[in-house]
């Protein structure tokens, strides 16, 4: 059976997909000109928060974002009230993203939903997949943490900075290390 759905739909439902589709290339290309205009200018609070809901899914209140800030897409992250990302975060966002509320991301933070064929000849093709990566609220991640693809991260957590998240972290717990583990 021929799969009739566009790269696009695709690659939103995590499945299969060429990022060289001219559809997902446009979308890739028009948050890439976003990110120009929201790391080079210098703007008050108002206007940033007024320029993330431009691109971003949802974005709360109070959230603020400093630049530089690097995302595939834009529109599969959603970000609730009060949330903080520091310096140099990058959210490869090929499916949904969503960080709770009151959450704070240190410098350097990388999140990634991207995925790639773990067999030799699919991959050389140049297709991938994803899987969705959920930060409860009030939720701490320290700087240099890489949070991987398919990841969920329990409210009041807390992920140690240079930890490489390959597992879901539980509510309130604290994780560090690479791969990070729960801290006794």
């Amino acid at each position: 059976m021929t799969d009739v759905r566009t790269h696009k739909q695709r690659m939103l439902a995590g499945d299969l997909y060429s990022p060289v589709d001219p559809e997902v290339m446009a979308d890739h290309e028009a948050a890439a000109a976003w990110m120009g205009r929201y790391n080079a200018l210098d703007l008050p609070p108002s206007e940033r928060h007024a320029l993330l809901r431009e691109l971003l899914a949802e974005v709360g209140d109070r959230v603020s974002i400093r630049p530089p800030f690097h995302c595939d897409y834009g529109y599969n992250i959603a970000i609730g009230e009060g949330v903080f990302l520091n310096f140099n975060c990058v959210i490869l966002d090929v499916t949904a993203v969503t960080i709770g509320a009151a959450t704070t991301i240190g410098p350097h933070v990388q999140i990634y939903t991207a995925e790639h064929p773990r067999d030799p000849v699919e991959r050389r093709t140049g297709i991938e997949y994803a899987r969705p990566v959920s930060i409860g609220e009030n939720v701490w991640i320290g700087g240099g943490s890489i949070i991987l693809p398919g990841v969920t991260i329990g409210d009041d957590a807390i992920v140690g900075a240079g930890s490489v998240v390959t597992r879901d972290v539980p509510r309130g717990a604290t994780v560090v290390g690479n791969p990070a583990r729960v801290r006794g």
